[in-house]
């Protein structure tokens, strides 16, 4: 039997997965700097994801599904000055065979749904207004989200790439020579005066700290990751309380540059991850401790591969795959004692062109879990399941200039 002790012990030789090179990134995070040949344009910009993506779960862990649609964000975009953009336009998220979507945020922000539908498409708008001094970027409204962010994937999963609303709210991005940081807040659910539903948001805090110099064989960086949403407010009116949990990571991590005809990079990260429930009643413990060892290895013709192993006893990922939470995705208020979670898969892109990207991706994780506790105080042994994901994608972001102001 694993004990807490064991974890402890661990959790500071940890490694997570890479956050720089891979396909999540490549396929969905967007460029935030402005151009000087931009100025005093007025552009069109078509931003679609095509995904095919296929979950076969086994266990008490999480349910299987597929993921078989797109999203469309067509937008116009005018950069009145050298460092400042507005963009507007219409987020389309579109699954093959739905006709109806819940209007509701498409992330887990509270126990309430939406009792509306929209016909045909998942709509909502999109309007960025960004304003960038020198190294400093201040966004407003629609921000850059998802993989733009560089979560530790075992904080974030990919996948919220391609379902989720675009995250709205204020980010402030700073790129130094030796620092980056990306902090933002995603204000997921508004509430009006006698609202049936919580108020919702996330804060949430990237940093990269370079250690290594100008060296370009071997980099050394330090990453930090912190999330924390808040649901609740002062106009609550439901009987859930105030919650307010929290995921946070940091360690170092190494990137070696060989420069070789097959091996094109390897990639390391050491880490512990932590979870705290401040306050509220969501968890069945209020702090506990994880971590995993990983690397990644780039070959030449864009194939990546990686393998990592996640560890914890007591862990809830607020936005993260099922595989690194002790809770039972599938069985509500049932627990696991601990898990023990191998990842491994590899990953192929190629581009066409800098607009075009056609990527794929498969993962495996042979999931160790431990005792399973239901709900109800009975009791399951330990057991073992292999959880298998496949997916295609394709990324089309082709841009129109349509006039030039003198």
């Amino acid at each position: 039997m694993l004990n807490r002790s064991f974890f402890l012990l661990l959790a500071p030789f940890c490694c997570l997965a890479t956050e720089a090179q891979d396909l999540a990134y490549r396929m969905a995070a967007s460029d935030h700097h402005l151009s000087y040949d931009n100025t005093r344009t007025l552009g069109f910009e078509l931003d679609n994801i095509s995904f095919f993506k296929d979950n076969e779960f086994e266990g008490e862990q999480a349910h299987g599904y597929s993921l078989p649609g797109l999203w469309l964000q067509p937008k116009l975009n005018y950069q009145p000055l050298d460092a400042i953009r507005l963009e507007l336009g219409l987020h389309a998220l579109i699954f093959s065979g739905a006709n109806k979507y819940p209007c509701y945020a498409y992330h887990d922000i509270g126990r309430w749904k939406g009792n509306q539908y929209q016909s045909g498409a998942h709509l909502l708008p999109f309007f960025r207004a960004q304003a960038q001094l020198k190294r400093v970027t201040f966004v407003l409204g629609d921000i850059y989200g998802g993989a733009n962010h560089r979560v530790m994937e075992p904080l974030m999963n990919p996948e919220v790439n391609l379902t989720q609303d675009p995250e709205m709210g204020f980010q402030l991005l700073v790129e130094l020579p030796r620092w980056r940081l990306d902090a933002w807040l995603n204000w997921q659910s508004y509430i009006f005066q006698m609202d049936t539903h919580q108020e919702a948001f996330t804060v949430g805090l990237n940093q990269r700290i370079e250690l290594s110099g100008n060296s370009k064989v071997i980099k050394w960086y330090i990453p930090i990751d912190i999330l924390v949403q808040h649901r609740g407010g002062e106009q609550d009116t439901t009987s859930m309380g105030v919650q307010t949990i929290t995921n946070g990571g940091v360690g170092v991590g190494m990137q070696w540059d060989p420069r070789g005809r097959v091996l094109r990079r390897l990639t390391a990260e050491a880490a512990v991850l932590g979870c705290w429930q401040q306050s509220g009643k969501l968890w069945p413990f209020d702090i506990g401790v994880g971590g995993s060892v990983s690397v990644s290895a780039e070959f030449a013709y864009d194939f990546r591969a990686f393998a990592s192993f996640f560890a914890t006893r007591d862990f809830v990922s607020l936005y993260g795959a099922p595989f690194y939470t002790t809770l039972s995705q599938k069985e509500s208020g049932a627990r696991f004692s601990y898990l023990l979670t191998p990842h491994v898969g590899a990953e192929w892109h190629h581009t066409f062109a800098r607009d075009y990207t056609l990527g794929a991706k498969v993962d495996i994780y042979p999931l160790a879990a431990g005792q399973l506790t239901h709900a109800d105080g009975t009791k399951d042994p330990a057991a073992f399941s292999n959880n298998f994901s496949f997916g295609i994608y394709l990324r089309c972001n082709p841009r129109f200039l349509l006039k030039r102001f003198k």
